[in-house]
């Protein structure tokens, strides 16, 4: 970036540049900021100018990579965080969208932090009074929003319901449900009220807060002037589509079932669907607005932001290309962190436990800051890991996947990584393979290697969590006794 393209002008960052409202964002934001688009997969640099200075900048920057996103982030000012991960990022993904969703969100924050950016911006969702584990979708939310501050930057959240936008999920299920079902059986969840708002309000309330220092340190709540039931979006839509629609209620909720129905009738991924549809058993009604209130943004009309949508929905038709994957695996696993322990500790731990539960098939041999995994009555290792003494704090271990009989030999930059990291104020660590390729033919690496790793993890989170239950109970003794 040079001095004139940054002259006067704040530098904003935006992850999900590419997406529905960050497309959008990006071009509310052009005339007033140097504009840095965030993008996981590659771009020709656009040159796009206003009052002819230089005013978009693209930059490759794969958030689940640290380096990547600290790269991207440098210059930045402010950040808008517009990302969420239930699309798969890997040919084989293991692991909860949920648990991808806070690796995210911590690179983010920690690549902020060293940026030294002023203000990140979540879109988040509006939660309700009251909301526990059960709905994966709502607390996910809820743990990205503390994974974001965790760090120090401040963080503004806005929570918002349906954003109501041509290219919107929630909107592209309405409408393909609309035009490929004229009679529709509506499950009790069809009757929990929502608090709709439009992409354009949106945009302009994210704007709004960029430098806002009232709203540092703030979740808000956004809404249009309307709240209604699906079933009433669903009737007012059709109206507008100029289609006669039958709606009949039943009294069950049957999340799993109208999950399946969803995605086959809109032609959208299960994964997609299916946390969204077991959330809404609460109602999601936006209830401190203030923001709007003060800077004058009541909102369109559910029936305007529609009739907006669809008119662009005319001209924008057509299916986002999906991410091509080459055969990587990305696995993540969330283990319980015993109190006073670190992922230091942990990565030194796992080490030590792994020939220990396997013996005598498995022993890991350390030498020159690496790690080999080797079978039994074998001298070339399964599996070499390097550590990175340069990428590693306390709180975050990393280590290269650098040779070994089961790794592929890949030229590229993108490399093969095991990482330990603290999340979540240190709750849990998250033990996390990012970017291996396997040297085993795909359809066998499937039935046994990676098999084999979920089991692995699984048996050591067990042996962490009685660890930890097993210190609670001393620590309560002594304060006890």
């Amino acid at each position: 970036m040079t001095a004139n393209q940054s002259a006067n002008r704040p530098t904003v960052a935006i992850a999900g540049a590419n997406g529905f409202v960050g497309k959008a964002l990006l071009a509310r934001l052009l005339p007033d900021y140097y504009v840095i688009g965030l993008t996981r997969g590659e771009r020709r640099s656009e040159a796009v100018a206003v009052d002819g200075r230089p005013s978009l900048e693209w930059r490759r920057a794969d958030l689940f990579s640290l380096l990547e996103i600290e790269k991207g982030l440098q210059g930045a000012d402010y950040a808008f965080y517009l990302v969420h991960s239930m699309v798969p990022s890997a040919r084989l993904s293991q692991g909860k969208f949920q648990d991808m969703d806070i690796i995210l969100a911590d690179n983010f924050a920690r690549a902020a932090k060293k940026a030294g950016v002023k203000q990140i911006i979540y879109l988040g969702g509006l939660i309700p009074e009251e909301v526990d584990g059960s709905s994966s979708h709502l607390y996910s939310r809820l743990e990205v929003e503390e994974t974001l501050r965790s760090h120090g930057v401040p963080v503004t959240v806005l929570r918002a319901g349906i954003v109501v936008g041509a290219n919107g999920l929630s909107f592209h299920l309405i409408s393909r449900l609309i035009r490929n079902l004229p009679v529709m059986i509506c499950p009790s969840w069809m009757s929990s009220k929502t608090h709709p708002i439009a992409l354009q309000d949106v945009v302009a309330l994210l704007a709004a807060c960029i430098g806002r220092k009232k709203a540092y340190g703030q979740s808000i709540d956004v809404g249009g002037p309307d709240t209604l039931t699906y079933n009433e979006m669903i009737l007012k839509t059709a109206r507008i589509m100029g289609r006669k629609r039958h709606l009949y209620p039943i009294p069950l909720f049957m999340a799993t079932m109208s999950s399946l129905w969803i995605a086959l009738v809109a032609d959208v991924s299960l994964k997609l669907v299916k946390p969204i549809v077991g959330s809404l058993t609460h109602s999601l009604v936006a209830r401190r607005r203030w923001l709007q209130e003060e800077i004058g943004v009541s909102g369109l009309t559910f029936e305007e932001s529609v009739r907006i949508a669809l008119e662009e929905k005319q001209t924008k038709e057509g299916k986002t290309k999906a991410h091509p994957f080459v055969s990587n695996v990305r696995s993540v696993q969330r283990l319980v962190l015993p109190k006073g322990r670190s992922a230091a500790w942990t990565s030194k731990d796992y080490a030590q436990w792994l020939p220990r539960n396997l013996k005598p098939f498995i022993k890991v041999e350390e030498m020159d800051e690496r790690l080999h995994f080797l079978l039994f009555g074998m001298k070339k290792p399964l599996l070499e890991l390097t550590y990175s003494a340069e990428r590693s704090t306390d709180d975050r271990v990393l280590y290269y996947i650098t040779g070994g009989l089961l790794a592929h030999d890949d030229n590229t930059s993108r490399r093969g990584r095991l990482e330990f990291r603290e999340v979540l104020n240190g709750q849990y660590v998250m033990v996390a393979i990012h970017e291996f390729i396997p040297k085993l033919p795909w359809f066998l690496y499937s039935m046994t290697q990676a098999l084999a790793h979920l089991w692995v993890m699984h048996r050591y989170g067990r042996y962490l969590r009685l660890k930890a239950n097993s210190s609670a109970l001393k620590k309560e003794a002594r304060d006890m006794g």
